[in-house]
């Protein structure tokens, strides 16, 4: 009988996050997250979603090793342990794979290497998702490893829209690209659109937005991605909740000339203490919307300027597809932010695009249309599934009795 489970980590610089899945229907056996390794008073939280009731303990965990075999302890206790024979891989989250991984890739040690040279482009990322690798290794070495970049759905998008207008010589030197992020979320949220709108991903043009703390635009066509607003790093694009998004290069001179600023004081400015929170000092839109109500007009600036760039990348978007099919809002605050939704279509109806208050209103945990019945473009609220999209993609990978049918 061939394994259907599929264990999927995302190993951040503190923390592992992990989902159990069968992929027989794609239902969760196992939820959790382990947070704060490394400190004293570390954090398990685990959930067996079929087979009782969550489980949670504070204590110390000393590194990823020491999570990893946690998380496999708590497993086991529910009979999914990583020594079950119904486990057909590991799936990780890699941030960055560069320009050579454009697909879901079984783990050698060369692979392993490829992604430790990348590490330049994701230093705060790709060290964690490494340890992760390794460790599972160990505790699974005869198990195949699956890596999901966050950038391969976006190795698709043209040399014109990949390449900045800067130096050759110097961008190929230094792997200066765009690269795009939150590919697994944009991946799955325009096929999950498409099946909405019944009609095959290839058959259908989509406009995506990833709005959540970092967010991100891409513009899908036929099912791959021509274009995405994240660049060489996560920084580049719409406003989020701590990072500025689109800047002219010029201020990061000009705050270290004028400033004194070193360069490690800018990448915090840029990163930690823009967009949102820079603008009001909350990146949280449900607190924007309540101060908006109450009259706070930094509030409602910050919320402007968050709609303003929005709204400039669905109409980019726009121009470059030609044609727009839907235009999707997923990730916390597009699913759940009736409000962002209403003001970044707001204007559009010369295009074809709109949203009906009432249907917008609505939350719900489905896929769903919020644009009135015989629009020209739909608008819809897809819900992503990270985890699922990173399965699925792992699961592709995995033949009959576990063993990988294809590597990179």
């Amino acid at each position: 009988m061939r394994p259907t489970r599929v264990l999927v980590l995302n190993s951040g610089s503190s923390s592992v996050k992990y989902q159990l899945l069968d992929m027989r229907d794609g239902s969760r056996l196992a939820v959790g997250l382990v947070e704060r390794i490394g400190e004293g008073s570390s954090q398990l939280k685990h959930a067996p979603l079929a087979t009782g009731e969550p489980r949670e303990w504070t204590g110390s965990v000393a590194d990823h090793a020491a999570a990893l075999k946690a998380v496999a302890e708590e497993l086991a206790k529910d009979g999914f342990g990583l020594d079950s024979p119904e486990l057909a891989a590991i799936g990780h989250r890699v941030v960055h794979g560069g320009q050579r991984f454009t697909q879901p890739t079984v783990v050698d040690d060369e692979v392993l290497a490829e992604i430790e040279r990348l590490i330049p482009l994701a230093p705060l990322h790709n060290p964690a998702n490494l340890i992760g690798l390794r460790t599972a290794r160990a505790l699974r070495p005869d198990l195949p490893q699956v890596a999901v970049f966050d950038t391969a759905f976006h190795t698709t998008m043209p040399e014109s829209a990949a390449r900045y207008a800067i130096d050759v010589k110097t961008a190929d030197e230094h792997r200066i690209r765009r690269y795009g992020f939150h590919g697994t979320s944009h991946a799955y949220v325009s096929r999950a659109t498409a099946e909405l709108l019944g009609r095959d991903p290839e058959d259908v043009n989509v406009i995506v937005l990833h709005l959540g703390n970092g967010a991100s635009a891409s513009a899908v066509r036929g099912g791959k991605c021509v274009d995405t607003s994240m660049g060489l790093t996560p920084l580049e694009g719409l406003v989020m909740g701590t990072r500025s998004g689109d800047v002219d290069p010029a201020v990061i001179f000009h705050l270290m000339r004028v400033g004194e600023m070193s360069t490690d004081e800018i990448d915090t400015l840029l990163n930690k203490r823009s967009g949102l929170v820079g603008l009001c000092g909350d990146n949280d839109m449900r607190e924007i919307d309540r101060r908006i109500g109450e009259g706070d007009e930094q509030a409602r600036l910050a919320f402007d300027i968050y709609i303003h760039r929005l709204k400039k990348y669905i109409g980019a978007y726009y121009a470059v597809l030609g044609t727009v099919d839907a235009i999707t809002f997923t990730a916390g605050v597009g699913e759940n932010a009736a409000s962002v939704r209403e003001a970044a279509i707001a204007g559009l109806e010369s295009l074809g695009v709109a949203v009906d208050p009432v249907l917008n209103a609505v939350r719900a945990a489905a896929p769903r249309l919020i644009s009135p019945a015989g629009a020209r473009v739909a608008v819809a609220v897809v819900p992503t599934d990270e985890e699922l999209e990173i399965a699925t993609q792992t699961y592709a990978l995995v033949g009959k009795n576990g063993q990988a049918i294809t590597g990179e």
